[in-house]
């Protein structure tokens, strides 16, 4: 036992001889290595040596790793805190949903007190609202509130700062704590932090700011909106540059810059690093530190230089010639030059880290701009170099449609917010991410009329689809007294006989009661008498009856063929987003008056067709009489054909194209007659030739008598018309066009029997 134990003994020991023998040498290695590098590493250079940087930086940039005048973590958390005291806000914890039951989405803003003045951009977005669909003047139907305090500016430096907002909102008998009320704000905060401090308590408001920071935004509440300036214009607005086969996806430049550079405070980082990228070839970025009033005490080595180059180059060259913009955060995340590059077609490449970008609830920026890190700035050339020209295209065609759509208006700003928090109302009838990323937008697309893309008339290429292979012919009657007229009858009867109508709906605009049944011609198809009310503006009610895709909008008095019915559907089939028909009108610029004309005379464009005898899809009614506030209707129901031109601005304004022509039957003579009404005064029923699809007549100025007279009344007003819509879209939306559609052989010497429409050519 004894021996044992000395045994154990003596390996133990040797093991720990043998392991100091050879172990040793390399434990005291360690050790070495280890104490030359916290050497090497207390010995590092500083970041002002200028040996080692020399080529990349001057020294003054880099005295310190940090801005002192940057708020640290602590500060930035207890700035949030005091303005977002309920930053757990959400839709279902702070919005009465009760408001918006009864009378659906309204939005009511307060009334304006005299002594209390508004900025320019906040009686934009007030007007804006007040001339939605959305608007109502009763507090008390109103889902949603906004004051008619400005807190666009919350700066207190800034002179339109408004001071007391706290006491003067809980004097509001409507605030209750901020519920279902809407704020917009586009600067908060003030030097040197520029935190987004309000300077009031928001409560359980929805806050819609620019510049927002990730960690203040409260997702599914808040709403993110650009920044824009005070000479935004208020409705319309400028088209994007970007034209059809105007330019190539690659320009001269590839990325560029102009703007100013801080040279202290918050946002001084980003763009005093800009200028290591610039190469002064294909990627320009200049920047001047010769702003503000005591610039050049804060000057640096590089001011002179900089300025110098600045003055080189026009900012609107460089933006018309680049592929790439860079758009870095200035003392707050957002900037002017994000919707300047959107407009430009110049793909915004982002460097502004925390910025929750406009309404990124509904768009998808992956397919517009490029987001980038701050800290990564030198890798931004290296990584938009490698985008392939294909997607280069499609990036600067989504920018143009993303301006046009929300950005190119305050009009559209507003709507598209109003829109988002409708969506939160109805998440199982809201629109999707898709509509709001594809043509024409989410604004054109109603999720009260569908949510299903086959039921909209712009999808169909997308979908590989096609629309109903039948049409709902709806004819408007104002016939007097309880007969009926020949040429209704002939063209029921025309219609029917379409291989393609499904139903046919008279819609009966007279006061007195329509003829009974017996007296309508029998057809092969329903026939269905529905009552109007009187007014023009009916003929684009949507009708729940309106089953088809494709709706047939006629006249009474409008005579047609069955083969040109038919013609027409099948070139309706292939353009379902237009408005497809016979008669034609056209617009045009009177310089001399300066204003819109309208013609009726023979020339190579066309602008209008007439829904005297025309297709158009329909989800037309429900855009007409949903999306349009109700002052463009009363304007319709007062003056003579403008339901005409309300259509076909509102189609183009939609599609962005014009309507087609299609062939018709010669007509040798127009028949100018009165038609008498079936009362009194009653402004829905344009004599037969303006109706007719036949030959424009010559101007009606020249035309002598009574019909003359009239003509000239009904010529004025739609003149009228078309400028009061202008001014109300902000812009002409129509488009003119010289094509028409004709079949095939038509006029062509061979044969009848090869031809398949053979009666178009007939007198």
């Amino acid at each position: 036992m004894q021996t044992r134990k000395k045994y154990i003994f003596l390996t133990f020991l040797a093991s720990w001889l043998l392991l100091f023998f050879f172990g040793g040498d390399q434990l005291r290695r360690f050790s070495f290595f280890s104490g030359r590098k916290a050497e090497a590493r207390r010995n590092w250079p500083h970041w002002t040596d200028r040996s080692l940087l020399e080529s990349f930086a001057d020294p003054e940039e880099l005295q310190s790793d940090g801005d002192p005048l940057l708020p640290s973590p602590r500060e930035r958390r207890a700035a949030r805190l005091s303005v977002y005291k309920n930053s757990g806000c959400r839709m279902e914890t702070c919005f009465d949903f009760s408001r918006c039951e009864k009378n659906g989405f309204k939005v009511f803003t307060y009334p304006r007190e005299r002594d209390q003045p508004l900025s320019e951009s906040y009686s934009k977005i007030l007007a804006s609202i007040e001339r939605s669909r959305y608007y109502t003047p009763n507090p008390a139907e109103a889902c949603l509130f906004i004051l008619s305090i400005d807190t666009l500016d919350r700066d207190h430096l800034s002179g339109q700062y408004v001071r007391n907002v706290d006491e003067k909102i809980r004097g509001f008998p409507l605030w209750n704590g901020g519920r279902n009320h809407l704020i917009f704000n586009l600067y908060s905060g003030t030097w040197p932090n520029y935190t987004e401090d309000l300077g009031f308590d928001i409560g359980q408001a929805i806050l819609a700011k620019a510049s927002f920071y990730t960690e203040n935004f409260r997702p599914g509440f808040d709403i993110s909106i650009p920044l824009f300036s005070k000479d935004h214009p208020q409705r319309g607005g400028e088209r994007g540059w970007l034209y059809q086969d105007s330019i190539p996806p690659k320009k001269k430049y590839l990325l560029v810059f102009k703007g100013k550079r801080y040279l202290t405070g918050i946002g001084s980082g980003t763009r005093n690093a800009l200028h290591h990228i610039h190469n002064g070839k294909d990627i320009v970025s200049l920047t001047t530190c010769k702003h503000g009033k005591d610039w050049e005490k804060h000057k640096d080595t590089r001011c002179d230089k900089d300025n110098v180059d600045y003055e080189k180059f026009d900012y609107q060259e460089l933006l018309h010639n680049s592929t790439f913009c860079i758009v870095p955060r200035g003392r707050r995340l957002g900037s002017f030059r994000f919707l300047e590059a959107l407009q430009a077609a110049c793909i915004p490449v982002l460097l502004s880290d925390g910025w929750e970008l406009p309404f990124a609830e509904a768009i998808d920026w992956s397919k517009a701009a490029v987001v980038g890190n701050e800290r990564l700035l030198l890798q931004i050339p290296s990584a938009v170099r490698c985008i392939h020209p294909e997607r280069v295209l499609a990036f600067q065609q989504q920018t143009q449609f993303l301006w046009d759509a929300y950005f190119s208006s305050v009009d559209k700003i507003v709507h598209t917010t109003l829109e988002i928090i409708k969506d939160r109302l109805l998440p199982h009838r809201s629109r999707s991410r898709f509509l709001w990323n594809t043509l024409p937008g989410g604004l054109l697309a109603l999720p009260d009329f569908s949510t299903h893309l086959g039921d909209f008339p712009f999808y169909y290429l997308q979908r590989g689809s096609s629309p109903s292979a039948k049409f709902t012919a709806f004819i408007r009657a104002v016939s007097p007294a309880g007969s009926l007229s020949q040429p209704i009858l002939r063209l029921i009867q025309a219609v029917s006989r379409s291989q393609y109508c499904a139903q046919i709906l008279v819609l009966w605009s007279c006061e007195k009661p329509p003829p009974p049944s017996g007296k309508w011609p029998q057809t092969t198809v329903p026939l269905t008498i529905i009552q109007g009310r009187g007014k023009l503006s009916d003929r684009f009610f949507p009708y729940a009856a309106i089953q088809t895709d494709a709706v047939l909008s006629l006249d009474e008095h409008t005579s047609l063929s069955t083969s040109e019915v038919d013609f027409a559907f099948v070139v309706w089939r292939s353009f379902p987003e237009r408005i497809v028909g016979f008669p034609t009108r056209s617009h045009f610029w009177d310089p001399e008056q300066r204003r819109w004309g309208y013609t009726s005379k023979w020339t190579n464009e066309i602008s209008i067709v007439l829904t005297a005898a025309a297709f158009y899809h329909r989800y037309y009614h429900s855009l007409f009489t949903e999306f349009l506030p109700a002052g463009l209707r009363e304007l319709v129901d007062g003056l003579a054909a403008c339901e005409d031109i309300l259509m076909n601005v509102l189609v183009a304004a939609v599609t962005k194209l014009p309507p087609i022509k299609v062939t018709q039957r010669k007509q040798h003579k127009e028949t100018v007659s009165q038609q008498v009404a079936c009362k009194d005064g009653d402004a829905g029923s344009p004599p037969v030739g303006e109706r007719s699809p036949s030959p424009p007549r010559s101007p009606p100025a020249k035309v002598k008598g009574t019909a003359g007279m009239a003509g000239g009344r009904r010529f004025s007003q739609q003149q009228d018309c078309l400028n009061q819509l202008a001014d109300w879209f902000g812009y002409m939306p129509l488009v003119s066009s010289q094509l028409r559609l004709d079949p095939v052989l038509f006029k062509d010497q061979v044969s009848v029997l090869r031809k398949k429409y053979p009666r178009l050519e007939k007198p």
